[in-house]
């Protein structure tokens, strides 16, 4: 591969489109109305999730009725815990528009390096430290496709793909720093392949291409 040197990579960085920037504004708000909800569990339900049940309120600080449960928990848990994962790439695309190139590595390390390390993160996590609960089930939550595939059957297979995925991100990742050809193809892969954690890459790799 070699180095290229293209304009793009020396003008500012371009606005978010229309939609992703409205996205990114929503998502923002989902993260904050997520919390709001599964705070809302504590007050409600005894032990609102069961891989964590040292996390309780002393029932006189507890409303005197349970929310139902989808699965393994309470229904605003679930529901906030799907708004964390639905607006969870806007912390990264609102980086990007607030600090951009102004930080070391500039917009790929908001678009793709910290998704990488993300989805690492949560990887790990879920792989070797999260308390599985039993049966697995559909109502998992999981911040990319993959993730969710062992989730909600706790198949190592899956795991390893999200790995393999993760390592596919950072190898992306440094052919964009190093504007490689192919980045933008590589960028895009690793998106779609990691959505929708991988959105703000999909939106790079697109850029690059264009």
């Amino acid at each position: 591969m070699t180095g290229r040197s293209d304009h793009r990579y020396t003008t500012a960085q371009p606005p978010l489109p229309t939609w992703l920037d409205r996205y990114t504004t929503l998502g923002l708000y989902g993260l904050l109305v997520g919390t709001g909800l599964c705070l809302a569990a504590f007050v409600t339900n005894p032990v609102p999730d069961p891989s964590f049940p040292w996390a309780t309120l002393p029932a006189p600080l507890r409303l005197p009725f349970e929310q139902p449960r989808i699965e393994h928990w309470p229904t605003t848990y679930t529901l906030g815990i799907w708004l964390w994962i639905l607006g969870f790439p806007a912390l990264f695309l609102d980086g990007y528009r607030r600090f951009g190139t102004r930080t070391t590595g500039g917009s790929t390390m908001w678009l793709a390096g910290l998704p990488t390390v993300a989805m690492l993160g949560w990887t790990t996590y879920c792989r070797f430290f999260w308390p599985k609960l039993h049966p697995p089930t559909w109502n998992a939550p999981s911040y990319t496709v993959v993730c969710w595939l062992y989730c909600s059957s706790y198949d190592v297979l899956w795991s390893n793909t999200a790995y393999a995925i993760a390592l596919f991100g950072i190898v992306a990742t440094l052919l964009a720093l190093r504007r490689k050809s192919g980045d933008g193809y590589a960028l895009l892969g690793f998106g779609l392949l990691a959505l929708p954690l991988g959105l703000p890459a999909v939106y790079a790799g697109y850029h690059r291409m264009r």
